[in-house]
């Protein structure tokens, strides 16, 4: 059921633009993947969850679609932490990506169909950059290998930059072996205290941007359908590994589609370390289920910045409290999950280059109707809908009564049921002081209670 309809903002050409697959029997995504050095924070979330909708849709709508989304577990900011704590650099990297996937995986994303790490590719890159030097785009220089960004006449064009602007507005690091002040490292040489491999220029390791490069191509091929990151990416990481892949595999393009995801304001800033308002995926999820986050960090089209607050997040909560209330009330129908009964409304709007707040909207005018229908045969319909959309996007995948019970696991949930049990029989005996006194017995262990026709819920205080 190839989708004739969809629609992805291309950084490359600044416009909207209908998605043409090369083969639409065999779809090929890159994502770039964390830097595994510390625990991963929610702006590293935003991408992972933000292309995980996409990967959903598109296998919605293909037959196959390979996913590859990265570790880049060789870098300087690994080798730094990891040499100041006196510890291997490869365990220190190997405990970060595992730390990475246990994240995200509490917020719904699906594992991709692969994984590549930039030390397992090694020899590719080698090949790669021996190719660069080969065809004159490329050259050794004191140990180093440098990319010849005036090899190359397209280099700017997916940042959209002119190379004289780059060297003003970039911080190039200015080096004496450098022909030009924007080439770029392929290939770095290691002391003994550092991680290297042996190469025809002496001992070293790679730069950041040929990892991708090598890794996509041995992955997926030499030009993709659609690679995804961070808008923070798109220069230099991005542009520099458009320019060598090309140049590397003499190919016009090297992705068809760019699609770049905004950035996370912690109140009215920028999320930065610089200013100290890091909020790392470990601490929300140790407060929040992780459907409330993936929420939050949908809530916004992704090309638009998330206003990450108090506010916010329990706005989230508030609103999958109430569709999940609603599946509870509807436990006894059955439900037919399947591809048919997602809506046209919420396909729509996630054809329109991934519109999420539109299909936020549907999301909540059919639990609204499967709130107030009355038949069996319009609530069967609506929790259908209601289930078949939540799988599509990663939502409404824990029961009901699983979802009420806390996070918190030291919550004693047979305890408190006992006493809801006795309070509904202190009101059935009109003893209005016992059940008044069982309820702020309840208030003091942070339960709150709600009183409907379907009989009492009960949630944990946020």
């Amino acid at each position: 059921m190839m989708s004739m309809s969809l629609k992805l903002y291309n950084t490359k050409t600044g416009n909207k633009e209908s998605f043409k697959p090369i083969n639409p029997d065999s779809l090929t995504m890159y994502l770039c993947g964390p830097t595994v050095y510390d625990y991963a924070h929610i702006g590293n979330a935003r991408p992972a969850v933000v292309f995980d909708v996409l990967y959903r849709l598109l296998k919605h709508y293909y037959p196959k679609v390979t996913y590859a989304r990265n570790i880049t577990d060789i870098d300087d900011k690994i080798n730094k932490s990891a040499l100041e704590l006196g510890v291997n650099i490869k365990n220190y990297s190997a405990k970060y990506a595992k730390i990475y996937n246990q994240d995200i995986e509490q917020l719904g994303v699906l594992a991709p169909d692969i994984e590549p790490y930039a030390t397992q590719h090694i020899p590719q890159i080698i090949s790669m950059i021996k190719n660069l030097i080969d065809k004159g785009h490329a050259y050794a220089a004191e140990g180093h290998v440098l990319f010849a960004v005036e090899s190359y006449d397209n280099y700017g064009r997916l940042s959209n930059r002119k190379i004289e602007d780059m060297i003003a507005g970039a911080r190039v690091e200015v080096a004496p072996y450098k022909k030009h002040p924007a080439d770029f490292v392929l290939w770095k040489p290691s002391d003994e205290t550092l991680p290297g491999w042996n190469s025809p220029w002496g001992r070293g390791r790679p730069g950041w941007h040929i990892e991708c490069s090598a890794m996509c191509k041995a992955h997926l091929g030499d030009v993709i359908d659609i690679h995804c990151g961070g808008r923070d990416l798109v220069f230099p990481h991005h542009e520099n590994e458009a320019a060598q892949s090309c140049c590397a595999n003499d190919t016009e393009s090297f992705a068809n589609y760019w699609v770049h995801n905004g950035m996370i304001n912690m109140g009215q800033q920028k999320m930065s370390k610089s200013l100290g308002n890091i909020l790392l995926i470990k601490d929300v999820a140790a407060q929040y289920k992780g459907e409330v986050i993936r929420w939050l960090l949908l809530s916004a089209q992704y090309r638009q910045s998330v206003a990450w607050s108090e506010d916010s997040i329990h706005k989230a909560q508030k609103t999958l409290d109430r569709i999940y209330a609603t599946l509870r009330d509807n436990q006894a129908i059955t439900a037919n999950v399947n591809k048919e009964n997602i809506p046209a409304g919420v396909l729509k709007a996630l054809d329109d280059d991934l519109n999420t707040p539109i299909a936020f909207a549907e999301i909540n005018k059919i639990a609204k109707q499967l709130a107030k229908s009355e038949s069996l045969e319009d609530k069967t319909l609506f929790k259908s809908q209601l289930l078949s959309t939540g799988e599509l996007l990663g939502f409404f995948l824990e029961g009901a009564e699983t979802w009420f019970k806390s996070i918190d696991s030291n919550i004693d949930s047979d305890k408190i049921d006992a006493l809801i049990v006795q309070r509904d029989q202190a009101r059935l005996d009109k003893d209005w002081a016992k059940s008044d006194q069982i309820r702020d017995k309840l208030a003091d262990m942070n339960i709150t209670l709600e009183d409907s026709a379907q009989g009492t819920r009960w949630s944990v205080k946020k």
